[in-house]
């Protein structure tokens, strides 16, 4: 009689040998999800300037008005960004292709009837290329904080959780998508001096505790982890730090770290291709460190290069030597579609004549798959300057100003409700109004902490 699986082994399972979906799903949810952010920054007539909510010291009548408005702007942003999100992550993913064609046809038909002959009443001086980051990294963690719950309830389609061996889905975009947002803005893409090694170490040393806390108390509480992701100790901390570091060491002038990035993807894909994807996707493990962590340690080399593709692009695209006043609008909308084409062009040619797309491995097909699917969701963010409204939204403002403080209670949440709901076992309504909450309590804990100006900042 075969012994009964535990909970942890059918939430194991449930997350297990699963091959994701279709690029063109992928690609079109990275339609709809950023023109949700543009809606949100076209409603005109409703206050989204968080400064302006804020609390002053010199004004101490208004306070408790100021607050009130705060948080009420605060729930309409969650409303009208995040649980349409959550919708398309759960109830209407069936729906995705028909609301990506609507969305973009009404995003076009709104863009010109808003610009007759060319004008625009925006409210903030346009080519403000910071901005459309500022939103493309908050999509990125909204995405992430809304996936690491939902993936562990049966509401969430399976072909959106984490894939197995090869294939593509939402969540394997979502460390890739990490590593890369932090390059854009790093401290080499604004081509600032390169601090040495001990300082590179101190610096990533948050990080590095942050991955052996998650390992002490993950194994501590028994909670569910998938060895096949990056082994058995090793997690994403790790490999973030691991990316500093290096980075650290073998400093790259951004201008030339593009091609080197280039070279690193490509010497570690031949050597993918000539053995070490034998190694690399075998079940069997060995009892060295190395050996028992292979996945984690090894992916290291994709996701550097594809950090350094990262920092040429945000050198290239926002802090480069033109001057920023060359850079108009129209010039970095023109590059940053170009550049997500040529990127899902290239993703399509690898995936079909090199090899399929791995997150596991960090492959050269998964890495220009982040880079392809960023851009887009970045190119849709430029159309901001066509729509007559204001940059970012208070949500945005607030989770930007704390993105790691974020990340964090997403995770102990997350790990809360694990603790405390057998997941797979709840109705579909239960699971959306438990993911409902969780998201609302989060963006709430993050704005209130915001308004205060308190920042999480190890360094």
């Amino acid at each position: 009689m075969d012994t009964p699986l535990s909970n942890k082994q059918l939430k194991e399972q449930f997350v297990s040998n699963l091959t994701g979906s279709s690029l063109l799903e992928i690609a079109a949810l990275t339609v709809t999800l950023p023109i949700l952010v543009l809606i949100r920054h076209s409603f005109n007539s409703i206050p989204i300037t968080g400064n302006s909510l804020k609390k002053k010291k010199d004004d101490a009548p208004s306070e408790h008005r100021s607050y009130k408005a705060y948080l009420s702007t605060l729930t309409l942003d969650f409303l009208v960004i995040v649980v349409p999100m959550l919708l398309l992550f759960t109830v209407l993913a069936d729906w995705s292709y028909t609301i990506a064609s609507l969305f973009t046809i009404l995003t076009l038909l709104y863009i010109a009837v808003k610009r007759p002959g060319g004008s625009s009443p925006v409210l903030e001086e346009p080519n403000s290329f910071r901005a459309y980051i500022t939103s493309y990294r908050v999509i990125v963690m909204i995405i992430t904080i809304l996936c690491i719950l939902a993936v562990d309830f049966r509401i969430f389609p399976r072909r959106y959780a984490k894939t197995e061996t090869y294939g593509a889905s939402l969540m394997d975009l979502g460390v890739g998508a990490f590593v890369l947002a932090n390059s854009f803005v790093s401290r080499q893409a604004r081509n600032i001096a390169s601090v040495n090694w001990k300082t590179a170490i101190v610096s990533s040393s948050p990080l590095i505790f942050l991955g052996f806390f998650r390992l002490v108390t993950t194994t501590g509480v028994d909670y569910q982890v998938h060895t096949s992701e990056y082994g058995v100790h090793w997690n994403f901390f790790f490999t973030l730090a691991a990316i500093s570091i290096l980075t650290s060491f073998i400093n790259i002038p951004p201008q030339y770290s593009g091609v080197f990035g280039s070279l690193v993807l490509v010497g570690y894909q031949f050597s993918l291709m000539h053995g070490l994807n034998h190694y690399l996707l075998s079940n069997e493990r060995g009892t060295d460190i190395i050996s028992q962590n292979k996945e984690g340690i090894f992916s290291i080399f994709g996701y550097w290069g594809m950090y350094l593709i990262g920092v040429h692009l945000g050198n290239y695209l926002i802090f480069g030597t033109h001057s920023s006043a060359i850079k108009s609008s129209r010039w970095v909308r023109t590059r940053v579609w170009v550049l997500a084409i040529l990127f899902w062009l290239l993703t399509l040619l690898l995936d079909r004549n090199v090899e399929r797309i791995s997150r596991r491995t960090c492959n050269l097909p998964y890495v220009t798959l982040v880079v392809a699917d960023n851009l887009q969701l970045l190119s849709i963010l430029t159309l901001a300057d066509l729509i007559p409204g204001i940059k970012t939204s208070v949500l945005e403002e607030a989770f930007n100003r704390n993105l790691l403080a974020t990340f964090l209670l997403a995770n102990l949440l997350t790990g809360l409700v694990n603790l405390s709901v057998d997941t797979l076992s709840a109705s579909s309504t239960t699971a959306f109004f438990i993911l409902v909450f969780y998201a609302y309590i989060l963006s709430i804990v993050i704005g209130i902490a915001d308004y205060f100006d308190m920042k999480l900042k190890f360094w």
